[in-house]
C-alpha cells in the first residue's frame, strides 16, 4: 500500500514540530517587529548553540530508551577542566581542550558501563553521576570562575558576517554536527543498530547485534558531545563557569521530546531534535522581545514538554 504522504516531505515525527516552529515564528512576528530580522535569528542560533550540541548526545541516548540527567554537569566539569588546565597549569590549549573532552567521555563511559554491566536504570545512574560531577566541579574550581583564557579557546565564539546577520563559528559547528549525526543514523549500520536496540533490545540481541557495545558506545559518543558543548560554552562566555549547565539536562530533554523523539526509544530523528531546540530558542527569544518575565518563559517551556510527552504516550498506546 502506497503512503499518502509525498516523499519530499519530512517524516511525520519531524513535520509536526516543524509546523509548531513555523506557527510560533508567525505568532512572535505579529507581536514584535524585531523578531523576523536576520540579526535576531542569528542571535537565537547563538543562544541555543550549547544546548543544541548537548541535545545531540541526549537524542542518541533517548533513542535507546535511556535518559541522561548528567549531561549539564558533565559539560560544566569539562569546561572547568579545560580552562583550569590551560590557565593554572599552563598546558597547551589544544591539549587542555582534549583533556576536558576526555573527562566528559569518561563520564559517558561510566554511565554506559553501569547501565550495561549492572543493568541499573539510566535515570538512577545519571542522577548519581550528575551529583558527582557537580561536586567535583565545585571542589576543583573552588566555585570560582576561570578567567584569563588563551585566545584559542574563544575561536568558536568569533563571528563572521553573512548578509545582514552575524554568526559565530560555533553555530556552524553545531549545524555541521547535526548533519553528520543524521548521516550516521541514516546511512550506517551502527546507526540502524541504535534504533533496533531502542525498539526491542532482546530482538536486536537475537539478530546478532551486540546490544551492550551499542549502548556503551552511545553513552561515550554522548559524552564527547558534552565535551564539545563545554568548549562552545567557554568560547561563548569567555570563561570557565562552574555554575553553568545546571538546567541544560532538562533543556536538552525538552528539545528532544519536542522534536518528536519517543521516550520509549526506537523512534525519532536528529533533525527533529534540531527543530525542538529551535522551538525552545524561539519561544524564549520571542517572549523576551514581548517583555515577558523569565519565570513565565520557564512556565511555557514546562507546558510544552508536558504536551509533547503526553502526545508521545498517546501515540505509543495507539501503536
Amino acid at each position: 500500500m502506497r503512503s499518502t504522504v509525498p516523499t519530499f516531505l519530512p517524516p511525520l515525527s519531524t513535520l509536526g514540530p516543524l509546523i509548531a516552529l513555523l506557527a510560533a515564528c508567525a505568532f512572535f512576528a505579529s507581536q514584535s517587529d524585531r523578531f523576523l530580522s536576520s540579526q535576531n535569528f542569528s542571535l537565537i542560533l547563538q543562544q541555543v548553540m550549547v544546548v543544541g550540541i548537548i541535545a545531540i548526545g541526549q537524542t542518541l541516548i533517548i533513542l535507546t530508551a535511556g535518559i541522561d540527567l548528567s549531561c549539564g554537569m558533565a559539560m560544566a566539569l569539562g569546561s572547568v577542566i579545560m580552562t583550569k588546565f590551560a590557565v593554572d597549569l599552563g598546558m597547551n590549549p589544544y591539549l587542555a581542550i582534549g583533556c576536558g573532552i576526555a573527562v566528559t567521555v569518561l563520564i559517558g563511559f561510566i554511565n554506559g558501563a553501569l547501565v550495561t554491566s549492572i543493568k541499573l536504570p539510566a535515570f538512577i545512574v545519571t542522577l548519581g553521576t550528575m551529583n558527582i560531577a557537580f561536586a567535583v566541579t565545585q571542589l576543583y574550581s573552588q566555585a570560582q570562575t576561570v578567567t584569563g583564557l588563551p585566545e584559542t579557546m574563544g575561536f568558536f565564539g568569533n563571528t563572521f558576517q553573512l548578509g545582514q546577520a552575524t554568526f559565530t563559528y560555533g553555530t556552524v559547528l553545531m549545524l555541521g554536527m547535526y548533519v553528520l549525526t543524521w548521516l550516521y543514523l541514516r546511512e550506517t549500520a551502527p546507526g540502524r543498530h541504535l534504533y533496533a536496540v531502542g525498539n526491542n533490545p532482546e530482538a536486536a540481541r537475537l539478530t546478532g547485534i551486540a546490544t551492550n557495545k551499542v549502548l556503551l558506545g552511545v553513552y561515550m559518543i554522548a559524552g564527547m558531545c558534552y565535551g564539545i558543548a563545554a568548549l562552545m560554552s567557554v568560547a561563548r562566555m569567555g570563561v570557565g563557569d562552574p555554575q553553568g549547565g545546571q538546567t541544560d539536562n532538562l533543556d536538552s530533554i525538552t528539545a528532544v521530546v519536542l522534536g518528536g523523539t519517543s521516550l520509549f526509544g526506537g523512534r525519532g530523528s536528529i533533525m527533529g531534535t534540531l527543530v525542538g531546540v529551535l522551538i525552545v530558542g524561539v519561544f524564549r527569544n520571542g517572549l523576551t522581545l514581548m517583555g515577558v518575565s523569565s519565570v513565565y518563559q520557564i512556565l511555557v517551556t514546562g507546558i510544552l514538554v508536558i504536551l509533547a510527552v503526553a502526545t508521545d504516550q498517546l501515540t505509543h498506546k495507539k501503536g
